[in-house]
């Protein structure tokens, strides 16, 4: 009986701090997303070489940012639907 409850507290713990550990993740991911994207509009409205650099290189960060925005957006849709 003692073992049972053991492996059920240890099992829901892990899960929750799994959970929670995702937010933070997904928080962080989105965070950054937005200051990328808010940099390159930025770069992009002047018109000197240095900030068009930035524009580009901020272009290359913000594709997989933008891919993982998605998966993580598909994933709550359908826990919120299942």
């Amino acid at each position: 009986m003692i073992t049972t409850v053991t492996t059920t507290t240890v099992t829901t713990v892990t899960a929750i701090a799994a959970m929670g550990l995702t937010s933070v993740i997904t928080g962080i991911g989105v965070a950054v997303l937005i200051l990328f994207l808010a940099t390159k509009e930025l770069a992009r409205a002047r018109n000197s070489g240095t900030s068009l650099r930035v524009a580009r290189f901020t272009g290359i960060c913000i594709l997989p940012l933008m891919i993982t925005f998605i998966i993580i957006m598909a994933i709550n849709i359908i826990e919120v639907l299942a």
